[in-house]
């Protein structure tokens, strides 16, 4: 038996959220459930997503479909950060490092 998975019914209980959400959350393709002999089972790998979407739902009163949007528009933002970094990394090699420059610099 798989030692990283996590029985959905268990968790809500523990959590004190409705297992319906969870299936909210997979219906909408945020995350991904295993059903193993008709029980239904979270990756602990997707516990911290779990969490967050929790937050967003019963904290901030934020519907699935808006959890929806700014996971999207979340993904767009790492995807663009990630090209640019890509980008700066190549412009690197054109241009000699100004030392003076703070901006450059992880601090």
């Amino acid at each position: 038996m798989r030692t990283d998975l996590v029985i959905v019914s268990e968790y809500c209980q523990k959590c004190h959220i409705d297992p319906s959400f969870i299936v909210l959350l997979e219906e909408g393709g945020l995350i991904n459930l295993d059903e193993i002999e008709g029980e239904r089972y979270l990756p602990s790998s997707q516990l911290p997503d779990v969490e967050r979407y929790t937050r967003m739902y019963y904290d901030l009163s934020i519907n699935i479909e808006g959890i929806e949007a700014i996971h999207h528009l979340l993904d767009r933002v790492r995807g663009l950060q990630d090209e640019v970094r890509t980008l700066r990394n190549r412009l690197r090699l054109y241009e000699p490092f100004d030392y003076t420059s703070i901006e450059d610099f992880d601090l």
